[in-house]
Order: C-alpha cells, then structure tokens, then sequence
C-alpha cells in the first residue's frame, strides 16, 4: 500500500515535470549588433562586419538604444563603444548580459586600469582598440566567442555541482524518513530506494523527492 501510493506521488510529480520542459533554440550564428555615436565608424564598421560573413548587422548610435535593440531583436554578438550618449558601452555591456548571455566586444580610442576593471566585471570579452584595424576585428571576434563558451561552461560545471550536493541531501533526507517511518536499518532503506528507483525508471533524486513528498 505504501509503495503504491509512493508510486502515484512519483507519477503525479514527473508529469508536472514534463509540463515545465521547453524545448531548446539553436540560434546559429548570423547577426550582430554595432553600437557607436559616430555614423562614419559604424557604417566602417558594418561593411566589415558584412565582409566577414555576417547576414545580419543592426546598429545604434547611444547605450540606451543598444540595450533595447539588444534585448528586442537578440543578436548572436556585440560590438559597443565605450564613449557614448545617455549610457556607455560598459553600463549597456552590464544591462544586455543581465538578460542575454552573448559575448560582448567593447571598442574604444584609450582605456585605463579602472575601464579594464569595470568592463571586467559586466563579463565582456574582449577589447578593441581604435582606430580599429581590419587584422585585430577577426580575431575579436573569435576570442569573444571563445570565452564566452568557456564561462558557460564553467557555469554549468558549477551547476552540476550544486545539483550533485543537493541530490545527496534529499536521499540522505529520505532514507532517514524511510528508516524512521518503516523501521529500516540505513542499508535497507537505500537498497529500497535504488529498487523503486529501478522499477519506475526514476533518478534516486526524484524517488528521494517523492518519499519526501509522503513524509510533509
């Protein structure tokens, strides 16, 4: 009888699970947006962009206006000035990346160890130094994409470790509910939850979640 209403939590739970699944984008890479408030270096800037393959090139000429192009028409990259109109590059750098995780390259005439630091702290990925130069532009660009790759990546590292932790926690919960609630010594409490978990076709965390679930 227990088992079997355990067996009705499980199922009642993994289908509020599928529900919340969304499937997952691909967007490839097509499109960037430039942001600068000179139109004679944007409009450089966008005929090189072009050259180097990109379908898709939207610019602005102010922070604020980068930050809502960015986050309405969602570019695989960016290309902002530091100098500029109403926001700079590295507070619109800060607000895109709040929502948006795309690499950002910040270009600007000088930058000193204070710009390097604040830019630092928004995740952008790489600089470019004007007057910009066909042979730096490339390789921007590379780099850019490679280290944001590379902190995705970390985060999700980290991810999966805290969700390792907090896996080991719920079952240790619930093999302590079950030893309580059933009288099962330790041993006997987890062979019980890996033989639920084998006969659902269940992780031990959502069999650890469901006995939980018993238990409040």
């Amino acid at each position: 009888m227990v088992i079997g209403t355990l067996y009705a939590f499980i199922t009642y739970k993994d289908n509020l699970f599928a529900q919340k699944i969304q499937p997952k984008v691909v967007i490839p890479l097509r499109t960037v947006l430039i942001c600068d408030d000179e139109p004679v270096i944007r409009l450089s800037l966008k005929n090189r962009l072009k050259d180097l393959g990109f379908d898709e090139v939207m610019e602005c000429g102010d922070g604020e206006a980068a930050v809502r192009m960015a986050l309405d028409r969602l570019p695989d990259i960016a290309i902002l000035d530091i100098s500029m109109p109403k926001m700079d590059g590295i507070t619109a750098a800060r607000e895109i990346r709040k929502k948006l995780k795309i690499p950002i390259i910040l270009a600007t005439a000088h930058y000193d160890q204070e710009t390097v630091k604040r830019a630092r702290g928004t995740g952008v990925a790489a600089f470019l130094t004007k007057p910009l130069r066909d042979q730096d532009l490339w390789p921007a660009i590379e780099l850019a994409f490679a280290h944001a790759d590379e902190i995705e990546h970390l985060k999700e590292q980290v991810e999966d470790l805290k969700e390792t932790i907090e896996s080991r926690k719920l079952i240790e919960k619930a093999k302590g509910a079950l030893m309580r609630s059933q009288g099962l010594s330790e041993p006997e409490a987890f062979r019980k939850m890996q033989k639920l978990a084998m006969d659902k076709r269940k992780s031990m965390r959502q069999i650890a979640e469901a006995i939980l679930l018993m238990e409040s």
